[in-house]
């Protein structure tokens, strides 16, 4: 069993008056892979350590395979954790750094040869077992980190950030192998990344944290899988932080309100059709709008009924088969993006217009909390 169960789990400083993490509650299933992102400061590397024993845990109940950890040495809990740096001994050679672990605990030269040679065909790494680490490339050495840990047999995987230090290209690369590894092992894994390209394709579940703000009961805003977060935040951060590029908000207030369909005015004075559930607020209340930029729709489509929003271009990024168009909006603070595919004929300084579905928008009140979508969303 590799099942692992945070119970009201606190991290603190000071004799408990400076909190990093707080109430973490999370269950993680056996052979799950869990993604944990969020902004620098949240405590993601910080709970990983304290699964994986590198950090006390303060308060609250860690239990893996249904045993109390808190008190468990980290040699104990038979994890394997793999670190943002590789951590490789620069004067042995990859055969013997995968080796080393095992030499420790004692374990018999058969079996040695045996889970290096498995790990090695894993990862490609036969014709390179006798090479020392620096005549390996980032890619490389991030394979042989990852092979020490698989030798050691863990019931749980421990990620820290580990392709953040390789380059656009080995990144893609390495998050494919590591896809395929994990299908391949199906060990219970936990990912640290800030990444969310890789949360998305290789978890079953992200765990969205935030700093911890004065007076917050938690830091752990949403668990979920990578569709439902991406499609229906329950908050304003988790929706700020989830996609990329990141969802266009717009300062609004709501005219009329209703359980299935309402209506909003911008600051601007623009009037749009939203299919939210505002029965619980009342008219004149303010509110933010939430539009992703892949979910607008271009200005000669015919779903958009009468929604449309129309911004000043600023610069465009074109990608080949699509453009991100960045664009001024008096109601936004950074530019309005819109994903759209026929950027040639569109010049900086020119207006642009999108349409903007009732069903895609996404309506959060002055204190963060979404208003439930009560239609599924439009895509152009």
């Amino acid at each position: 069993m590799a099942e692992v169960k945070l119970t009201d789990l606190d991290k603190s400083y000071d004799n408990g008056k400076s909190f990093v993490l707080k109430n973490i509650n999370l269950h993680i299933e056996d052979g799950e892979f869990v993604a944990f992102v969020g902004p620098s400061g949240c405590g993601k590397s910080t709970l990983l350590r304290m699964i994986c024993g590198l950090e006390d845990i303060s308060s609250g109940l860690l239990e893996l395979g249904g045993e109390r950890a808190n008190e468990m040495p980290p040699n104990e809990r038979r994890v394997g954790m793999v670190f943002q740096s590789y951590a490789l001994y620069p004067h042995m050679s990859v055969r013997e750094n995968m080796e080393f672990g095992l030499k420790l605990a004692k374990v018999n030269k058969a079996e040695i040869n045996r889970r290096v040679a498995e790990a090695a065909k894993m990862l490609q790494l036969e014709k390179l077992l006798e090479r020392r680490p620096k005549a390996l490339s980032g890619g490389q050495r991030q394979r042989v980190a990852i092979g020490r840990s698989i030798v050691q047999e863990p019931r749980l995987f421990l990620f820290d950030e580990p392709l953040s230090n390789l380059d656009v290209a080995l990144r893609v690369q390495m998050r494919q192998e590591l896809a395929r590894l994990r299908a391949r092992l199906k060990t219970t894994s936990i990912y640290v990344t800030h990444d969310q390209v890789e949360a998305m394709t290789l978890a079953d579940r992200i765990v969205v944290l935030s700093p911890l703000a004065d007076g917050a009961q938690t830091n752990l805003e949403q668990v979920g899988a990578p569709l439902e977060l991406y499609h229906n935040p329950c908050n304003l951060f988790v929706a700020s932080f989830i996609g990329s590029p990141k969802m266009n908000f717009f300062r609004a207030t709501i005219v009329v309100c209703g359980q299935s369909e309402s209506k909003i005015k911008l600051e601007c004075g623009t009037e749009l059709t939203v299919c939210n559930d505002t029965s619980n607020a009342s008219a004149g209340d303010k509110v933010t709008l939430g539009i992703r930029p892949q979910d607008v729709l271009k200005q000669d489509s015919n779903d958009a009924g009468k929604n449309w929003i129309t911004g000043t271009i600023e610069t465009i990024e074109r990608l080949g088969n699509e453009s991100f168009v960045y664009m001024k909006h008096p109601d936004i603070h950074e530019a309005f993006i819109a994903r759209i595919e026929d950027s040639t004929r569109r010049e900086c300084g020119s207006e642009f217009r999108v349409g903007v579905p009732a069903e895609n928008c996404h309506l959060f009140d002055a204190d963060g909390r979404v208003f439930k979508r009560t239609q599924s969303p439009k895509f152009d």
